[in-house]
């Protein structure tokens, strides 16, 4: 049987024991002097660290794909104007194009519900040597289903009961997550944890700036309504959810430069983990590039 991976640990961890809660956690770091982590939030250190971390990403990702035993799967979770994508953008763009895969889910569609909750991103995991994301994920079905409740109806469940739906949905996640993990599938899970006055300020700042303007939904002032009852969902779901083999980190993503640090860093330090290699040629293919050399050197132009 094969060994699950562990991912390193970080100050982010949601816990293993389901201890966790929303309101314990912060949504923006601490200042520069007293933060746990040391991280001189200075714009331009935060912006050169970050810079680091992605040309550091962008090799481990070249050794992932030659290596092609792995493959690792970043899910990104938040309320509206967190950060989702402008995180994705940032940690993600020296990344080779061929070696990562970006898939974000939206409401679902009616060829999605003719299946069960979990098929719709299950076709879309990452091969062996890529990066998969989900902006989203199957984490909707246990967050804004259970916050809408009546979504269930156009999933024509049989024999649904709605007072064990949730528990046996975390259920199935938890061996789905622990099979991928048998499998060689790395699972990162991100909650970037924006305060809902921060959130304010974004939707205002879409609202009154005219290139920002498609970023905005009278849809997202729906779930804004319901904060109370995402939060509730969040901690229920990432409680549930958060094992060794498929962690969830709680980022602060008030500061979002702060926010696309530390997710850096943490896909980092799993891809440093990985027991990566570069493919090894056999003694009777190194005998033979002498020759291929020679073939090249004697090439007619």
């Amino acid at each position: 049987m094969s060994v699950e991976f562990t991912p390193p640990a970080s100050e982010f961890n949601v816990p293993f024991d389901g201890s966790f809660k929303v309101a314990d956690h912060a949504t923006a770091p601490s200042d520069a002097d007293d933060s746990n982590d040391g991280v001189d939030l200075d714009k331009k250190t935060l912006e050169k660290a970050l810079k680091k971390s992605v040309k550091n990403i962008a090799t481990l990702q070249r050794k992932l794909y030659a290596d092609n035993r792995f493959s690792v799967l970043l899910v990104f979770q938040a309320m509206d104007a967190a950060g989702k994508d402008g995180t994705i953008r940032a940690v993600m763009s020296g990344v080779n194009p061929a070696g990562c895969q970006v898939h974000s889910f939206k409401a679902p569609s009616s060829k999605e519900l003719e299946h069960d909750f979990l098929w719709r991103t299950t076709k879309a995991l990452p091969e062996r040597g890529r990066i998969g994301i989900f902006n989203r994920s199957h984490y909707e079905e246990v967050l804004a289903v259970r916050v809408n409740p009546q979504f269930l109806v156009n999933q024509r469940l049989p024999n649904l009961n709605e007072s064990r739906v949730w528990d046996d949905r975390f259920e199935s996640i938890r061996e789905h997550e622990k099979h991928l993990s048998r499998n060689g599938t790395v699972v990162l899970k991100f909650w970037l944890n924006v305060s809902k006055q921060e959130q304010k300020q974004r939707f205002m700042d879409r609202l009154t700036t005219e290139e920002k303007y498609w970023k905005f939904s009278k849809h997202d002032l729906s779930a804004r309504k319901r904060w109370s009852d995402y939060m509730d969902a969040y901690e229920a779901l990432l409680n549930e959810t958060s094992r060794p083999n498929a962690p969830w980190f709680a980022i602060p993503a008030d500061n979002k430069r702060y926010m696309r640090l530390q997710v850096a860093r943490i896909i980092e330090n799993t891809l440093e983990a990985l027991p990566l290699a570069w493919p090894e040629k056999s003694p009777e293919e190194l005998a033979l590039f002498g020759k291929h050399i020679e073939f090249l050197n004697n090439e007619a132009d």
